[in-house]
C-alpha cells in the first residue's frame, strides 16, 4: 500500500479490494471478541453502502472485496460517501480498541488500501485467496 499517492476514490456501483494493517504491522485484534466487535461495526457502517463478497480478518490486517452500491440503492439512507463510511468504521473500531485496551493513537495505517477490481480474474484470484486464508486461520486453531 503506497502512501505517497493519493487513493483512488471509491465510486458507486464499482468492485473494490479493500485492505489495511496495523500500525508498523502490529496487530489489530487483540482477543477473539475483537474480531466480532469488528464485523458487527462492518455491519452498522458499511452494510448500508456495499455487497461484501468476500473478506479476511487476520491478526495485523484485513482484507474485503465489495461491491458500492449504486446511489439508487443507497439514496434513501442519507449516509456519507462510500469513502467516508469505510473512515467512520476504521475510527469507530480504533476508538474502541484503544477505550477497551487503554492505548493512544492510530490503530491502522492510512489511508486505508483500495484498488479497484475490473477484471473477472483478479475478482476470482481475491476469492480463491481469501478462501484458502480463512481455511489456513481455521487449521491452525
Amino acid at each position: 500500500m503506497s502512501h505517497k499517492t493519493k487513493p483512488i476514490p471509491l465510486e458507486y456501483g464499482q468492485r473494490y479490494h479493500i485492505y489495511n494493517r496495523g500500525n508498523n504491522r502490529e496487530a489489530i485484534f487483540f482477543a477473539e471478541r475483537n474480531y466480532h466487535h469488528f464485523l458487527r461495526l462492518y455491519a452498522k457502517h458499511i452494510m448500508p453502502i456495499a455487497d461484501t463478497y468476500a473478506y479476511c480478518l487476520l491478526r495485523n490486517h484485513f482484507h474485503f472485496l465489495v461491491r458500492i452500491k449504486t446511489v439508487a440503492e443507497i439514496q434513501p439512507l442519507k449516509i456519507s460517501s462510500p469513502s467516508q463510511q469505510f473512515g467512520n468504521l476504521f475510527n469507530a473500531y480504533t476508538k474502541s480498541m484503544n477505550k477497551v485496551y487503554r492505548r493512544t493513537g492510530s490503530l491502522l495505517e492510512k489511508p486505508f488500501g483500495r484498488a479497484a477490481v475490473t477484471t473477472e480474474l483478479y475478482f476470482k484470484q481475491l476469492t480463491a485467496g481469501s478462501l484458502k486464508i480463512l481455511v489456513k486461520k481455521e487449521n491452525q486453531a
